[in-house]
């Protein structure tokens, strides 16, 4: 996969956008053919509340490619969680620097609360981006942005990094005393760095990226920037792969400015988190969205279709629970290539190739009439015979 990339974008249908109350959803934003006649399909779940689901297994994952229903019982697909992979993901903070998040209340001021540095929505701003960093697995990579008055309007403070404790050196520095907000610019560059990163590339170490999420700091207030918020909302509806913006809004001040980052994670995939003037929060929050970022899973199949170079459909449901007869479906697509003679790819395709041996009558369909194979899944997470990579 270092060598050769063939990626996907998925295609936006049913199951994309906000489960129906009671209800559930998953989105494929990747599917990876470089290792053909092995498909890789990297998915989200959420439930009503945009939270992932848990511990599914292949009961719960339901396969077609061109219309055919894979037979689970074949066992020529399996799911795992990205948790327990060596795939990467990358995240943009962006940190709202301007003076007023380094201001404190009248009350605090009143009361003398606090020492001069350490008691203000800025500080608990970089202990949450601190934290975020500490909660993270060691091949992610997270870069960071400073909201603050320059050409741009916002400082790189980092580029994308694995290091936890250069990160966090970089976060400490950061001063909070711009005078303007150009909030949307600043959203638009992380969307930027992340669109260039999520190309199939590989961190150093050789992990495979997966996906690269926006996870912003702020009042919600834009001052001056060169693109509206309508202009970046069409920005973020037109990305081929899509990248979630979590929004942390809080202020000692104003919560008017929330409804902007609120409609940019909505309209994003991703999630607002209205914390108002509960700035203690912060550090729990981040924590969440880390364990969000790491409930990705991914599904690994086995294709039999003959080399033609063109492009096939996937479409890939989710029932949950499984038995319950309910399933919501995402479409996406790969090509059947040939992959080149390498030893790297000849490698991994062997290492599948243990786990899914190929049938002699390669035929991994469901038959009508046929009374399903029994599969032995644990009732609390992924079968044993589908940990790939250990």
């Amino acid at each position: 996969m270092v060598l050769f990339s063939g990626v996907a974008s998925a295609q936006v249908t049913e199951g994309y956008g906000f489960a129906a109350p009671g209800g559930y959803g998953l989105k494929v934003y990747r599917t990876d053919y470089s290792l053909y006649p092995f498909v890789q399909i990297y998915f989200r779940t959420f439930d009503t509340e945009m939270r992932p689901l848990e511990n599914l297994t292949e009961l719960n994952i339901g396969l077609m490619v061109r219309g055919k229903s894979y037979d689970v019982g074949k066992r020529q697909y399996g799911v795992q969680s990205i948790r327990q992979r060596e795939e990467a993901t990358r995240s943009v903070l962006v940190i709202d620097a301007s003076g007023t998040m380094g201001k404190k209340t009248k009350e605090e001021v009143k009361s003398k609360v606090g020492s001069s540095r350490g008691n203000t929505p800025f500080d608990e701003t970089l202990r949450a981006a601190i934290r975020f960093i500490d909660s993270k697995r060691p091949q992610d990579e997270v870069a960071v942005l400073a909201i603050r008055d320059t050409d741009q309007g916002y400082e790189l403070v980092s580029q994308f990094e694995r290091d936890k404790d250069a990160l966090a050196r970089r976060i400490a520095d950061i001063r909070a005393g711009g005078k303007k907000t150009r909030l949307y610019d600043s959203i638009g560059a992380a969307l930027q760095m992340c669109a260039l990163s999520s190309q199939g590339s590989v961190v150093s170490g050789g992990n495979y990226v997966v996906s690269c999420s926006v996870i912003v700091m702020s009042d919600g207030k834009d001052e001056g920037s060169s693109v509206t918020r309508q202009e970046l909302m069409t920005r973020i509806s037109n990305l081929s792969i899509p990248i979630p913006i979590y929004a942390l809004a809080y202020s000692q001040v104003d919560s008017k400015h929330f409804k902007n980052l609120e409609a940019l994670s909505k309209n994003s995939f991703g999630i607002y988190f209205n914390l108002g003037k509960t700035i203690s929060e912060m550090q729990r929050i981040v924590e969440e969205i880390q364990d969000i970022l790491q409930s990705d899973y991914v599904v690994t199949f086995r294709s039999y279709l003959s080399v033609d170079g063109q492009k096939h459909n996937i479409k890939l449901g989710l029932e949950y629970p499984s038995g319950s007869g309910k399933y919501v479906y995402n479409d996406s697509s790969f090509e059947a290539i040939q992959t080149p003679s390498v030893d790297k790819v000849k490698e991994l395709k062997q290492k599948l190739a243990e786990k899914i041996p190929e049938r002699q009558d390669k035929n991994p369909y469901w038959e009508e009439g046929n009374v399903p194979a029994p599969v032995q899944v644990p009732p609390t997470g992924p079968s044993k015979w589908w940990k790939f990579w250990e």
